[in-house]
């Protein structure tokens, strides 16, 4: 008659934790859980369902279950709800109720979820735009490694737009970015070095990270046009760096 028995039973089945892996068990102890009242289950069920896995995919359903487990303050729940909301996929499309559930989840320390509310907070969906808290919201995701709020909060630091006391940290922001793998960042990098913003003025280093970022899909001519113009050494050089830092990285993967 526990709650929390039928959700753990979930999860066997959903992980194939000694037992084969079977999401139409998941889902039917899940389903059991939540009717019982465990907060977890109502989420993980909502997750299924909005997924599809284990069950047929039904968005309005998942909505219910996120919300239900969202009014007992569950933070990934409320995120969830609140890009519903904000998407009208399960849920009437209301940019201000996913302003709200978004919001809840930030201040409740869900990198996603600070980095989704820089963006309505950017782009004055939801709420009025408000680049200081743009600003704060990217600088916080940030703090807690989200890459791309890496990458974003560090263009802003370049520009002037950031929190003046973040200022230092946007060199290493983009570079940690484009250690996980941003393309954006790694271009952004190279131009870093080829005109020694915050470091010392590396040619081969920029050419570096163009070669990796060119890898990675991102066009830019005028990047192209200033490795085209390194010496063959150096040509040399960089190809070496970017090739090395390629292996490392399919080697070490960056989480």
């Amino acid at each position: 008659g526990e709650p929390q028995a039928n959700t753990l039973i979930a999860r066997i089945y959903a992980e194939g934790l000694g037992v084969g892996r079977d999401e139409k068990a998941a889902v039917n102890w899940y389903t059991r859980g939540a009717e019982a009242g465990d907060v977890p289950a109502m989420f993980a069920l909502g997750l299924m369902l909005a997924e599809g896995r284990g069950v047929e995919k039904n968005r309005v359903a998942a909505a219910q279950m996120f919300e239900k487990a969202a009014l007992t303050g569950h933070a990934e729940a409320n995120y969830n709800l609140g890009v519903l909301f904000l998407k009208g996929d399960g849920k009437p499309e209301n940019p201000s109720r996913a302003f709200q559930h978004i919001r809840y989840a930030a201040e409740k320390g869900i990198p996603q979820a600070q980095y989704d509310l820089a963006a309505l907070y950017q782009t004055g969906s939801g709420v009025e735009p408000n680049a200081v808290e743009t600003a704060r919201w990217l600088s916080r995701a940030a703090a807690q490694g989200h890459a791309a709020a890496e990458y974003d909060y560090a263009v802003l630091l370049l520009k002037g737009f950031g929190l003046t006391k973040d200022e230092p940290k946007a060199i290493a922001l983009m570079k940690s970015a484009a250690g996980k793998g941003i393309a954006g960042a790694q271009n952004r990098l190279a131009y870093i070095h080829f005109e020694g913003v915050g470091v010392d003025k590396s040619p081969v280093e920029g050419a570096k990270w163009r070669l990796i970022a060119a890898k990675n899909g991102v066009e830019d001519k005028t990047l192209d046009d200033r490795v085209a113009k390194l010496s063959k050494s150096e040509l040399q050089k960089a190809q070496a760096a970017a090739s090395e830092w390629s292996d490392r990285i399919q080697l070490e993967p960056v989480e």
